[in-house]
């Protein structure tokens, strides 16, 4: 197994700066879009045509507010249901076409209306309301709830309740889109790392406050979540 190259070899990143998502691209056809989503909740799409020609130092994708910054990026066709979750426990469900394409250089517009203090942490792009929403808590609490269970509330609202944010679940940390053939992998700050099928996870409706995903250790907390991804050789070995 080789040992990779430096990130910084191939894109150098500026102080402060890091990559929040790495897409595939065949090709760059006038048929999909790059979506973007930040932290204050605006959202932006651009068409993946504007990408065609980049520099070895980067070009501008969006334009940020000093407190802002990008948590998920995504390729579209345009025609997709777009699902941003914040750390309060809301999720605001709309269709790609409520968002006009915009140049590169441009800020966005206003995606998910934020309570004081909440932040936007996932980026979802749906292609059907039988897909399924894993949320998961800091206190290592989830639950599963197909999207046709939330309502269209439309974009640059506060959206719907997705999980129960109380002292016993503490703030949401990750939501995924997952059927129950996926395997996910769940983080913890103690660097626990615990592997799970979904279809173990029960699915409850949007208010509940979950069941329990993993036992956590004291002071410890969950950090997050991933979808594995099974490898051709892991595949074949089953």
């Amino acid at each position: 197994i080789g040992r990779g190259k430096p990130i910084v070899n191939l894109f150098p990143l500026e102080e402060g700066e890091k990559i929040n998502a790495i897409l595939a691209v065949k090709e760059f056809d006038e048929n999909h879009f790059i979506f973007m989503a930040t932290a204050q909740g605006t959202v932006k799409k651009t068409a993946l045509t504007e990408f065609a020609n980049p520099r070895k130092s980067g070009i501008i994708a969006i334009n940020l507010d000093d407190d802002d910054y990008l948590i998920g990026a995504e390729v579209t066709n345009g025609k997709n249901d777009i699902v941003l979750v914040s750390n309060g426990g809301k999720a605001v469900w709309f269709t790609e076409d409520d968002v006009r394409a915009m140049g590169r250089a441009t800020r966005g517009v206003r995606g998910m209306k934020l309570a004081a203090k909440q932040q936007v942490l996932s980026l979802l792009i749906a292609d059907n309301d039988q897909q399924t929403v894993l949320v998961a808590t800091e206190n290592g609490y989830g639950k599963r709830t197909v999207l046709a269970d939330f309502r269209h509330s439309g974009r640059g609202t506060q959206g719907v309740k997705a999980i129960a944010v109380s002292e016993r679940n503490g703030l949401v940390v990750a939501a995924k889109l997952v059927s129950e053939e996926d395997e996910i992998m769940l983080i913890t700050t103690g660097g626990v790392l615990i592997r799970t099928r979904v279809k173990e996870i029960r699915e409850l409706g949007r208010a509940t406050q979950g069941v329990t995903l993993i036992n956590l250790g004291e002071g410890e907390k969950l950090s997050g979540l991933e979808k594995i991804v099974e490898t051709d050789e892991e595949e074949s070995a089953e």
